[in-house]
């Protein structure tokens, strides 16, 4: 039996203080995140496995290979783009698909301070 640990830290918080601990070897990262616990005769364990799967689910990784409502496989929308080498930003067609879109389909692009709104050409508000 043993101890409640700190406040185990997910999500962007776990992978701003991964990054910001640098150098230090993985068990005082995961030590420094809270992924620890300590036994009634005071030994302390780090939970590496616990850890370990905080980051791949901070990082938005699916590992569970759930299969799409279609049974042909593939990837789910993670509602995450990246810019691409050349600048464009690309969105998937899990996306198109989810919304119905047809090809030649005409958006109105408004940029915030740290957005991208899409808004359909001839949608009502």
């Amino acid at each position: 039996m043993s101890q409640a640990s700190p406040k185990e830290m997910v999500g962007k918080a776990l992978l701003d203080k991964v990054q910001e601990l640098g150098d230090v070897s993985k068990e005082e990262k995961a030590r420094h995140c809270g992924y620890y616990s300590v036994t009634k005769s005071g030994v302390e364990r780090v939970n590496m496995m616990k850890f370990y799967n905080a980051l791949i689910e901070a990082k938005g990784i699916e590992l569970d290979g759930k299969q799409s409502t279609n049974g042909r496989g593939g990837r789910s929308a993670s509602y995450r783009i990246s810019v691409q080498s050349n600048g464009n930003l690309l969105i998937g067609s899990a996306y198109t698909k989810q919304m119905n879109l047809q090809a030649g389909d005409e958006f109105e692009i408004t940029l915030g301070r740290k957005h991208i709104h899409l808004k359909q050409v001839g949608e009502e508000s």
